[in-house]
């Protein structure tokens, strides 16, 4: 079993959530932030998702606000802009930090997976990992990749 399995998250009530709910699916694991410039990239991510998403993929959401505060609000704040401009149907959930003392171990192992050329550290909001439907990490993107640019790339892990 992959070791993203063995790693819980919180919901935007702040209860647990084994990522092993998500054991055999394909993944798209995003940092965002409602205040950004790469904000409506929610339109494609939500495109992704109304066309996939009964084949086997998820995009989980992991608002941030380590970068520029773009991303302010409270849990609820923050879904009910996200419903409310994008009408986005994605699992969203509680506020995290992917760099530092404090980051959520589950960026402390996408990092771990696949630093790549960007380095270890996640430089912005809306980068992308790509997880198979076995758990395994195969793919990070950039901010500036937009989820239309990288949807070959969920289309053969389906």
């Amino acid at each position: 079993m992959s070791e993203l399995y063995s790693i819980s998250v919180k919901d935007m009530k702040g209860n647990d959530v084994p990522l092993s709910n998500y054991e055999g699916k394909v993944l798209l694991i995003v940092n965002t932030a409602t205040g950004c410039g790469f904000t409506p990239q929610y339109v494609g991510l939500q495109e992704l998702y109304d066309k996939y998403q009964d084949k086997g993929f998820e995009i989980l959401d992991f608002p941030c606000n380590q970068f520029a505060n773009q991303a302010p609000g409270t849990d609820d704040e923050i879904h009910t802009f996200c419903v409310g401009r994008f009408a986005i149907k994605f699992p969203q959930f509680a506020k995290i930090d992917v760099n530092g003392k404090d980051e959520s171990p589950l960026y402390t192992y996408l990092k771990k997976e696949k630093g790549g050329m960007m380095g270890s550290k996640i430089k912005w909001n809306f980068t992308k990992f790509l997880v198979d439907r076995e758990g395994n990490v195969v793919g990070r993107f950039s901010p500036k990749d937009t989820p239309e640019k990288i949807e070959d790339k969920i289309v053969a892990l389906l």
